[in-house]
């Protein structure tokens, strides 16, 4: 492993470097944020729903933003993403605002790294071997879960034996975070210095749009729904159904990321083995199960048709670290657009258009989840969330890889 570390290209060395201080960084911050919602401000649900439009609207102005940017180049937008990450978190782990403030700083922190969401897929992308895509990716992912895995052992016993706490004037938590988010501004500075002009992998200025891209739109806006069931109310579940703390999210997070680091190479693997339809009609068909199940569970405790305690707790934890999971597969859709990409100079704008597309209904789910939870009962959120998810489906129906492979490379060709 070691050998194979040190006999990496510069730059791939340096892009991994990057991506774990930044793994890292979120594994300490966003994590954590629905514990620190819950015992310093004590939020409802209907509040909880709320706080993500500021937490999401730097995602929906990501297209917009990184089309302003574009001329700077990937590494320059991931530096100025990560000075923002640095700023955000360090001002909510030296400050207990008021409320409307901390939001000010949240969408901050955010910023930072909805910014750099689809600058890690782009650069991952562009540095990888084209015969090898899949398996770069996997590699790229596997690291993020180690250093996930570092930061949720570190949060696990920080709070469990009260080094970290939500209850001080100072967050120290935060404050870890944010030296680790300094360390990726770091490396991207040395990224820019050193890398040769061509590596620095210039995105187009505008924004794009492009009716062969369709598919990877619908998908972005299908994610969307089901990454707010699973980050927001599949966390909500445990936070306010099951009243567990920081320490439990953070154990749950631990066997999450460990599986992470195997889970993620095999299935950079398999697609390149099995192919981008096989994957997306897997990745459909796990959200549908695990959801439905999600939402029957949850009814059946809140009924008093199954305890809230014992067995039942342990299948949610069990579903809990299966949804996260399930999220991983998303990768196909990165991939998936790179292969049928007209202009390799558009993936990033083009990701970047999709993190919008996201992010668009990411606020609206969690505005709309909130209130189905208060009103009509939280399992209706994970019903919504499966009934959505047969739009995956259709699309694995639909894309046909390899035609649409053949169409880009003949566009590639002509310019």
């Amino acid at each position: 492993m070691k050998n194979k570390i040190l006999n990496m290209r510069p730059e791939i060395l340096m892009f991994l470097i990057l991506i774990s201080a930044v793994a890292f960084g979120n594994g300490l911050s966003d994590s954590v944020y629905a514990n620190y919602y819950k015992e310093v401000y004590h939020v409802t649900a209907i509040q909880r729903g709320f706080i993500e439009f500021p937490r999401e609207l730097p995602g929906l102005l990501c297209a917009f933003i990184i089309g302003i940017l574009g001329f700077l180049g990937d590494i320059r937008i991931t530096f100025i993403a990560q000075i923002c990450s640095v700023v955000g978190v360090t001002l909510l782990g030296i400050f207990t605002p008021s409320f409307g403030i901390m939001l000010v700083f949240l969408f901050i922190n955010s910023m930072g790294m909805h910014l750099f969401m689809p600058l890690s897929d782009s650069l991952g992308m562009s540095l990888a071997e084209p015969e090898q895509i899949g398996k770069r990716m996997g590699q790229f992912s596997s690291m993020k879960a180690v250093f996930s895995l570092a930061a949720a052992l570190l949060v696990f016993f920080g709070f469990r034996f009260g080094f970290f706490t939500f209850n001080s004037k100072v967050k120290v938590v935060f404050l870890i975070s944010a030296i680790a988010f300094l360390c990726a501004v770091i490396t991207a500075t040395i990224m820019i210095k050193r890398l040769k002009p061509q590596k620095l992998i210039p995105s187009r200025t505008k924004m794009v749009l492009r009716k062969q891209y369709r598919y990877y739109y619908m998908l972005t806006v299908l994610k969307g729904v089901q990454k707010q069931i699973a980050y927001v109310y599949g966390t909500w579940v445990i936070v306010d159904l099951l009243l567990k703390g920081a320490d439990t999210t953070a154990l749950l997070t631990i066997i999450f990321t460990f599986i992470s680091i195997f889970f993620l190479s095999k299935l950079g693997r398999w697609m390149d083995r099995f192919g981008i339809k096989t994957m997306m009609y897997l990745d459909a068909l796990t959200f549908i199960i695990i959801y439905i199940i999600y939402g029957f569970v949850v009814w059946g405790i809140i009924k008093g048709v199954i305890p809230n305690h014992g067995w039942p707790v342990f299948f949610i934890y069990l579903l809990f670290i299966m949804d996260r999971l399930s999220m991983q597969i998303g990768m196909v859709n990165s991939i998936y657009l790179r292969s049928i990409a007209w202009d390799h100079d558009e993936v990033t704008s083009t990701l970047s258009m999709g993190i919008s597309l996201d992010h668009f209904v990411s606020i609206i789910a969690a505005l709309l989840g909130g209130v189905i939870w208060a009103t009509w009962g939280s399992q209706w959120v994970f019903f919504l969330a499966a009934a959505f998810s047969l739009g995956n489906l259709f699309v694995a129906y639909k894309v046909q890889p390899e035609k649409e492979q053949e169409v880009a490379a003949k566009m590639r060709a002509m310019k």
